[in-house]
């Protein structure tokens, strides 16, 4: 009988031609298992090797979250504040009557928009399972594809443009993927007057030793930055992006979204961090052990579950993370934190185990549920 192993699994996809390559981590305490496999590229430009950088998408977000709970802690902004404080973009936003309504038929919003509600993802703006909606119609003409950074104007210009665009739901009301996280980041910016790749250097990567994780690659590690591929027409892969493209220079905005290219030793750190109640291997404290519990607890009801079905399938959602509430597959357990990213990567923590599951890989998602290997990653993590 034959074994399966991370290798193996990898390997197979790789061989199939889903894949160029990709780098596997499942970690339990000190024992970690770790698979690179494939090339960084269809060319074969170099095979793929456990410090490969990989454009980690929507998994960012969770590192964005921790940001603002930062400057919770230190008393520089409180979750019940009103954002217009900081964002006057939003300081009256108009909602439209019903979720179907016309982007012109709008009402009041009832409440300031609070830093809770853009923490949880519940300020009214975002993406619904339902995007025939108008006002997420309306959306897309802003919030577009954080794949490509480029498609975003700098902070001031797109929160204008945002503002200009009604609530979909009632601040507080309902759960939307996405615009919050964004969101997150201009509030860092705006409330520390620094950029969010500034902020992040110094308050998350540094402490965490997360040397290789940013909004650009340098060109002296090019050569460890994976290409990025989506599905051709003929079924093949197609180059997206390649790795003096879009990660080439800082963007425009910095997105707090899914902006960040990584590595999974830097992601490791970051999740063995959460793991630990915020504080570092040598006992530095990143956030506190109040901000970790209220990153990794779901703050879903039944009902916005239902209005973010198409992403969350039936589980919550924390701060920057889903939160495990339903065990609909083996490898969904209670408080399992993270999530997955539309470059084809997910990294989860599962407190009740201590484990923690990174997969990296370059090709784009199709749609918001997991590709097949990341459920058989996550499938194998739960077996191993």
């Amino acid at each position: 009988m034959t074994t399966t192993t991370l290798h193996t699994l990898l390997d197979a996809h790789v061989g199939a031609g889903a894949l160029p390559g990709a780098v596997g981590l499942v970690a339990r305490g000190d024992e970690v298992e770790v698979a690179a496999v494939g090339a960084l590229d269809t060319d074969g430009r170099a095979p793929t090797a456990r410090d490969s950088l990989f454009r980690v998408a929507s998994i960012t977000k969770s590192v964005t979250a921790a940001a603002l709970l930062i400057l919770v802690e230190e008393g520089r902004i409180a979750l019940d504040d009103p954002v217009g404080t900081w964002l006057p973009e939003l300081a009256k936003p108009s909602v439209v009557r019903t979720p179907s309504s016309p982007v012109d038929d709008v009402v009041p919003a009832v409440r300031p928009i609070t830093v809770f509600d853009v923490l949880a993802s519940r300020a009214g703006y975002g993406f619904a399972s339902d995007f025939t909606l108008p006002a997420v119609q309306e959306l897309f003409t802003v919030q577009k594809d954080g794949r490509v950074p480029s498609n975003f104007p700098p902070a001031d210009e797109w929160m204008a443009a945002l503002g200009r665009i009604p609530l979909l739901y009632q601040p507080g009301t309902a759960w939307l993927y996405d615009t919050c996280s964004v969101l997150q980041g201009v509030l860092v910016s705006r409330v520390t007057g620094h950029a969010l790749p500034d902020f992040l250097a110094e308050r998350v990567f540094g402490p965490l030793g997360m040397v290789d994780t940013g909004f650009e690659v340098p060109a002296a590690k090019r050569d460890r930055f994976t290409s990025f591929y989506r599905a051709g027409d003929d079924g093949g892969l197609e180059l997206a992006d390649g790795p003096d493209g879009e990660w080439s220079s800082l963007p425009a905005l910095p997105l707090g979204n899914g902006g960040l290219v990584s590595t999974a030793d830097d992601w490791l750190a970051f999740c063995r961090m959460l793991l630990a109640g915020g504080a570092t291997p040598d006992g530095r404290r990143v956030l506190s052990a109040d901000s970790v519990r209220l990153m990794t607890t779901d703050h879903t009801n039944p009902e916005q579950r239902a209005i973010g079905r198409l992403f969350l399938e039936g589980q919550g959602w924390g701060f920057g993370g889903s939160v495990d509430i339903d065990r609909s597959a083996p490898w969904n357990v209670p408080g399992r934190y993270g999530w997955v990213g539309g470059t084809g990567t997910a990294a989860h923590i599962v407190p009740a185990t201590g484990t923690i599951t990174i997969l990296l890989t370059a090709v784009a998602a199709m749609g918001p549920a997991p590709a097949p290997v990341i459920k058989e990653f996550w499938r194998y993590a739960a077996h191993a």
